[in-house]
C-alpha cells in the first residue's frame, strides 16, 4: 500500500520514530498493510463516512482507511509517541485526519462528529480496553447510536463471546448485551504473525451492526441479571439470581429455576430484566 499512499514503510515510520510496542498499552503493532486494508474494507464502502479510529499506533489501519476514501479520520491516540507518526498521514492526507491525544475510555464519543455525515468505528483495540470499550459502546443511553457500525479487533476468545448465542461454550454477558442491541458476526482471523510483536494468541475482526429497534429493556437493568446469572453460570437459576429476586423473579418471567444461565435467549434475559 505504499505504492497507493506514497507514504514510508511501517516499518521504515517505527524504526524511524522509536516505536517499541509497549505492553503496558496493550499495543500489538499491525504491519501487513494488505491486511490493514481488508479490516477496513469489512466495514463497507467509506465514501462521505467519517471514522472513529481508537489506537491507531504508528497509524496502518489509518494509512488503509483513509486510501480507501473515507472523508475523515478522527483516531483516538494515548500514546504521545505516536503523534509524529500520525502528523505525517495528516500532512499527507489534509483536512482528512485529526489526531486527538487522550484515553478512549474517557472520550465522549457522541460529541466527536458534528457535521452529520455517517459514522463508523474501525479499530484494531489495545487488548486491555478492547472490551470495556465496546461495552461501552454497546449501552449509551441513546439508541440506535452514533454510529453505522462497529469493525473491530480483538483476540479471537473474546470475539467468540461477542457472536456466541444461547447453549455455546462461549456464551455469556458480552454474547447478550451484543445480541440484544447489534447483529454480530466474525469476519476473519488474523494470526500473531501479523503483528509486531506477535502476540501469544490469534486475533479476529468482529463486525457489528446496530439493530434499530431492540427489544425494549433497561440496560441497567440487564446488566445486572446477566452479571448476577453468569456470575454463578454452572449453578441452577434459582440460586444464582437469589441475589436480585431469585425464585420470584424467575417464576414472573416464566422462566424455569432449574435452567443454568447459558440455556437463555437475549429475549428471556431481556423478559427477566423487565421483571426486575
Amino acid at each position: 500500500m505504499a505504492a497507493i499512499d506514497g507514504l514510508p514503510p511501517l516499518r521504515d515510520v517505527i524504526q524511524r520514530h522509536g516505536l517499541d510496542a509497549r505492553k503496558a498499552l496493550g499495543q500489538n503493532f499491525l504491519l501487513d498493510l494488505n491486511l490493514t486494508q481488508k479490516i477496513a474494507r469489512t466495514a463497507g464502502p467509506l465514501d462521505g463516512v467519517t471514522v472513529i479510529e481508537v489506537g491507531p499506533g504508528p497509524g496502518g489501519l489509518t494509512r488503509a482507511i483513509l486510501a480507501l476514501g473515507a472523508k475523515k479520520v478522527i483516531a483516538i491516540e494515548r500514546d504521545a509517541r505516536c503523534l509524529p507518526a500520525l502528523a505525517e498521514i495528516a500532512d499527507h492526507y489534509p483536512g482528512r485526519l485529526d489526531v486527538i491525544e487522550g484515553d478512549a475510555l474517557k472520550t465522549p464519543f457522541d460529541t466527536l462528529v458534528t457535521d452529520g455525515s455517517p459514522v463508523r468505528i474501525i479499530a484494531n483495540l489495545p487488548y486491555n480496553v478492547g472490551t470495556q470499550l465496546l461495552v461501552n459502546w454497546l449501552l449509551p443511553e441513546t439508541w440506535p447510536p452514533l454510529y453505522q457500525s462497529l469493525t473491530l479487533m480483538f483476540q479471537r476468545e473474546v470475539g467468540l463471546r461477542i457472536v456466541a448465542r444461547a447453549d455455546n461454550n462461549h456464551y455469556g454477558r458480552l454474547g447478550v448485551l451484543c445480541g440484544w442491541r447489534t447483529q454480530a458476526h466474525m469476519a476473519f482471523d488474523v494470526s500473531p504473525q501479523a503483528f509486531t510483536p506477535p502476540p501469544k494468541v490469534t486475533s479476529s475482526v468482529v463486525h457489528l451492526e446496530p439493530i434499530r429497534n431492540p427489544i425494549p429493556c433497561s440496560a441497567a437493568d440487564l446488566e445486572k441479571v446477566t452479571m448476577a446469572a453468569f456470575g454463578q453460570r454452572r449453578k441452577m437459576l434459582r440460586q444464582s439470581v437469589k441475589s436480585i429476586g431469585g425464585e420470584a423473579l424467575l417464576a414472573r418471567a416464566d422462566i424455569d429455576p432449574q435452567r443454568r444461565a447459558e440455556t437463555l435467549s437475549v429475549e428471556e434475559f431481556c423478559r427477566l430484566a423487565n421483571c426486575l
